[in-house]
């Protein structure tokens, strides 16, 4: 080996030092900067000029409140009035956003100036940064969950959950102590097939797809509230349209969140041909109502407040349509929960598929000595008279048959909102009809059966006795 390789070799190995000396003393300033930030606090509040620092923090923080306020107040306004863009991400995320964010550019503004002009310390400012940022991320989260999932004892838990979580990561952040965390999870490493996986990573691909995931539940929240607020649109439609945006959105941010993080997603093949298996054996009935589902929902042969009677015992007002199930409130208050593939493969009544109104048809008999023409009068006002009877179809009254006890007259007329109930109506019009019988002296006969002996008693017979 001549000296010109040896002297190479020695600037190499001189390089190397350099780097991994610079590289680990980068690292202790940075822990001795974290570090230092709390004993930096504790000697500058000895300081005279702590107090004007002080100051200028309440400033921008009352600055920051009064601004959030008033600005808010403005948008809130000119949301009511136009119904734009800040409706549909709603204004309750400017106003969590609001007084972090303002403090935080009021914050970095005075502490430039303090630092430019010599004005004092910055150390509280220089801590209040980060709990400001935090702040943020804090509210943020929690209406991003709270907008994604509806209101229950498991999403309170979780909004305190991710509060938690922030928190501590600040704490470790300003304490120096996450870098040494990150570099004992990063050493616990293992390989997953061709992939090699660490404890450090796994954490990182949990957070990124939880954030992501919720960030497309929070989307295709907003785009729900939009769909369902255009009455343009048929409700089993904007039902199909939600369903396809949650479901697209939550996918997509599923394997974005693992191609960010550097997991191969082609390793997702192996898990999607055995949920494939399973669709195929155990989870058929599932599938086949999910499918159902879809059908209903596309053909719209069912749709929201359709008046279905599925069996004689279930005839209702449908509420909801799933994916999975479609629930029917019947005339009682019950709901029934009827798997979808049942109303695909069975016959169901629709009452109001292409229209809502429904006849009713009232039998009434009259005896045969009635005045019909007063007798049919009296039952077409009865049903005039009632405020859910249409006028168009004009109820009818008709002679139908000349039976053994009296004459059958039937009354037709129709209702426009049976989803309201049929029960009622029928019962009015009856009482109605009743009373103008008997006002007018219409006799409704009932069957009746003489009895008669003839050729006097049987000779087995004793007569009575006195």
């Amino acid at each position: 080996m001549n000296a010109t390789t040896m002297n190479a070799a020695a600037a190499t190995a001189a390089g190397a030092a350099t780097n991994a000396s610079a590289t680990i003393t980068e690292k202790v300033d940075q822990k001795e900067s974290f570090a230092s930030l709390f004993v930096d606090l504790w000697r500058d509040f000895q300081d005279p000029g702590f107090l004007w620092q002080l100051l200028a923090l309440l400033l921008c923080l009352l600055l920051a409140w009064g601004l959030s306020r008033y600005w808010l107040r403005q948008e809130y306004a000119r949301a009511s009035a136009d119904h734009g863009l800040l409706r549909a991400f709603g204004t309750g995320s400017l106003k969590r956003l609001a007084f972090p964010l303002l403090s935080l550019l009021l914050i970095l503004i005075v502490r430039k100036i303090f630092r430019y002009w010599d004005l004092g310390p910055v150390s509280l400012m220089d801590l209040a940064v980060p709990l400001l940022l935090s702040m943020a991320l804090v509210r943020t989260a929690i209406y991003v969950v709270h907008h994604a999932f509806a209101p229950s004892s498991l999403l309170a838990t979780s909004e305190r959950l991710i509060a938690t979580c922030i928190w501590i990561g600040l704490a470790l952040h300003l304490t120096g102590l996450s870098t040494p965390l990150i570099e004992m999870l990063q050493q616990v490493s293992f390989n997953v097939g061709k992939q090699h996986l660490d404890l450090w990573t796994m954490l990182t691909g949990l957070v990124t797809v939880v954030v992501t995931v919720l960030v497309a539940l929070w989307v295709s929240g907003i785009i729900e509230t939009r769909l369902a607020a255009r009455e343009s649109i048929d409700a089993s439609m904007r039902v199909v349209l939600s369903r396809l945006v949650k479901a697209v959105l939550s996918v997509i941010a599923l394997l974005l969140s693992l191609s960010i993080v550097g997991i191969d997603i082609t390793a997702l093949s192996v898990f999607s041909g055995a949920l494939a298996v399973g669709l195929g054996f155990g989870l058929q009935k599932i599938a086949s109502n999910y499918v159902s589902g879809f059908i209903i929902l596309l053909d719209r042969s069912i749709r929201i407040g359709n008046v279905v009677a599925v069996d004689p015992l279930t005839t209702g007002v449908v509420t909801q349509i799933t994916a999975r199930y479609t629930v029917v409130r019947t005339l009682t208050g019950t709901e029934v929960i009827i798997p979808n593939e049942y109303l695909v493969s069975n016959i169901v009544r629709n009452e109001s598929f292409t229209d809502s109104r429904v006849r009713f048809v009232l039998t009434v008999q009259v005896a045969y000595g009635t005045d019909l023409d007063i007798a049919m009068r009296l039952m077409g006002e009865a049903a005039r008279a009632h405020k859910r009877v249409l006028s168009e179809p004009e109820p009818q009254v008709l002679l139908m048959a000349f039976a053994d006890s009296g004459i059958n007259l039937d009354l037709c007329y129709w209702i426009a909102d049976p989803e309201n109930g049929t029960g009622s109506i029928r019962s009015a019009i009856n009482l109605a009809v009743w009373r103008a019988f008997r006002e007018h002296g219409i006799q409704i006969p009932f069957p009746q059966r003489e009895v008669r002996l003839l050729g006097g008693l049987p000779s087995t017979v004793a007569p009575p006795v006195d």
